[in-house]
């Protein structure tokens, strides 16, 4: 497959729109690592929003719904559905005191919260942990999205597409800082989601589809309903019950983190006040979970007609390298179907979401490597020009090293697994460290490596024939995990008083679990009510399911259906609405 002229003038076109913020904001960028990293603290909340969602829009993201819709049928995205119990939580609970904290990243939140040597340690270990480890793997899925995309619709090789990632997205993280990462999201926002209209406008097309009534009709009800059978219990559990009891608050995924946290934090902290961090995070989740998401399974749907098994894809696409073929390339393998002009706005869009994930995550990861390691602990009274040049080498670094591990990624849905399971555990400590006084360093640090440990256990097991499914690793990870954190809350130091009476007048915590601290000061009472953000959190979760079971009811042709998820919609928003205000008069 090629792509026209007319395919690759668009691409050049959605390229230079990319650029310009880049070069507007190259020169504010390098006055220093605050405008570098958080852009000087004063973005709007519908930029931060647009930036969050834009982030999570990358090119591995169709690719892994098409993954999980012929695998498990429109059901299995609860996997990631699941998370917006998680994403609620950030809204109501977090948001404002991630704000109120001034810190520059979240890890400099270390430092704030615990105190002594274990508070520096865990810092340095958590921006060499996520800022390297963590977010090159993320990375290199990411970059296998690429590659298979550009194989299918281009015949690149895996070398030439990872040299081009390199330098177009590098290069432009290593000019732009935040600022131009939050304008080119949204140009790249509307850009991704005009083509992932078009890509399934054009799925529907396809003779064996016929049009959307036709493609509901044709395909087995199971694999279009929206909870899964429960005549297949294991996959029940791991579909569905798992992702909902457990993984929202367990497991720690970027984008998703219980409390907030990586680039999500990244966008609070660039906020311009506490009203913007919740309005933006909230406009995530909408866009997040309601908007996206069906667009990307009606292409999943049709692949199943036009390429209903890996062996159809195979001998359609004979050039593509056999360790490359899985699930996952069908969605790049309906692209192909585009007419000329069109196939060149849905590659701009597929080029955009990419462009928009991998910038964040270097700009993200370099703020640890720079701001929390090299910074805090190597060179520590260097002007702002030498940090602001370290950041972009450690930019360049990050990307070279992610493109190294992508050849050792297979699929989609096995490197979110990967990611799942390697955080598996930790999301309590999360949560709990805001709202409970006597969480301390140590334990963020042992349940680190507890989950880590048990995650290479694992894959060590599977390399060798003794391969233990999803469900079971996962809840073994979290139960171990959490009895390795509690048993160093228990016997772990405490945090001193003096940081943890500074923390508390910063942030304000609410709840009982600083009552300790505050009776042994004159610390007053926090302004924010816990029952009053419970009851948001319950709201904002109806809202936003309610908007995306409503659009996929009109989409399958259910009008009736539809309704009542509409009706639902539009009593959760006027609640949510009116909690939100009677949240803000309470906290002035």
């Amino acid at each position: 497959m090629r792509l026209a002229l007319i395919d690759w003038l668009i691409v050049a076109g959605t390229l230079a729109l990319a650029f310009m913020p880049a070069l507007l904001y190259a020169s504010r960028a390098g006055r220093d690592t605050t405008e570098f990293f958080a852009s000087g603290r004063s973005a709007p909340w519908w930029l931060i929003g647009i930036s969050m969602v834009a982030t999570t829009f990358a090119a591995d993201t169709p690719n892994l719904v098409t993954d999980l819709v012929r695998q498990h049928g429109i059901s299995g995205n609860w996997v990631w559905w699941a998370f917006l119990l998680s994403g609620m939580a950030t809204v109501m609970f977090y948001a404002r005191m991630w704000r109120r904290s001034g810190v520059l990243t979240d890890l400099e939140f270390y430092e704030l919260r615990y105190s002594g040597r274990g508070a520096r340690l865990v810092r340095a270990f958590r921006a060499i942990y996520l800022g390297l480890v963590f977010n090159v793997v993320l990375m290199a899925i990411v970059n296998l999205a690429a590659v298979k995309i550009a194989s299918i619709l281009l015949g690149w090789e895996m070398q030439r597409t990872l040299l081009w990632c390199a330098l177009l997205s590098g290069g432009f993280a290593m000019i732009s800082g935040l600022w131009g990462v939050l304008l080119v999201d949204l140009v790249q926002f509307g850009i991704a989601m005009a083509g992932a209209v078009t890509a399934a406008w054009f799925a529907l097309q396809q003779p064996q589809v016929n049009g959307l009534q036709n493609l509901f009709e044709r395909l087995p009800p199971q694999t279009l309903n929206f909870l899964p059978d429960t005549a297949d219990p294991a996959n029940f559990l791991a579909v569905l019950i798992l992702p909902l009891a457990v993984n929202w608050w367990a497991v720690w995924y970027p984008g998703s983190e219980p409390g907030g946290g990586s680039y999500i934090a990244q966008r609070m902290l660039a906020a311009r006040s506490e009203r913007d961090a919740m309005a933006g995070t909230l406009l995530f989740n909408v866009a997040h979970y309601a908007l996206r998401t069906w667009p990307w399974i009606i292409v999943a749907l049709a692949s199943l007609l036009v390429f209903p098994t890996l062996g159809d894809l195979a001998q359609r696409f004979p050039g593509v390298p056999v360790n490359l073929i899985g699930h996952d390339i069908a969605y790049p393998a309906m692209l192909t179907l585009l007419p000329a002009g069109w196939l060149g706005l849905v590659v701009a869009g597929l080029l955009a979401a990419y462009i928009s994930t991998i910038v964040t995550h270097l700009n993200w990861g370099s703020s640890y490597l720079v701001h929390d390691l090299y910074r805090r602990f190597v060179v520590t009274d260097a002007d702002e020009a030498h940090y602001v040049r370290v950041s972009r080498l450690a930019t360049a670094g990050s990307m070279l090293l992610a493109a190294f591990l992508t050849p050792y990624i297979d699929t989609a849905s096995a490197g979110f697994t990967l990611l799942l399971s390697i955080g598996a555990g930790t999301g309590p400590i999360y949560l709990l460290r805001w709202y409970w006084w006597r969480v301390n360093a140590t334990a963020e640090i042992v349940a680190m490596l507890a989950s880590f440990a048990t995650a290479v256990i694992f894959l060590i097991l599977g390399a060798q024939g003794m391969r233990v499914d999803a469900t079971t690793s996962m809840l073994a990870a979290v139960a171990v995990t959490t009895v390795a954190w509690l048993l160093a809350v228990a016997l772990g130091p405490a945090t001193d008083q003096k940081t943890l009476e500074n923390f508390y007048r910063v942030v304000r915590p609410a709840g009982p679990g600083w009552r300790t601290v505050r009776a042994a000061s004159t610390l007053e009472p926090s302004p924010d009510s816990l029952p009053r953000a419970m009851l948001g959190w319950v709201f904002g979760i109806l809202l936003v399911y309610a908007a995306m079971f409503g659009i996929g009811a009109a989409v399958a042709g259910r009008p009736a259906l539809a309704g009542l998820w509409g009706l639902l919609f539009v009593a959760s928003s006027a609640t949510l609405a009116y909690i939100l205000k009677s949240s803000e008069r309470e906290s002035l």
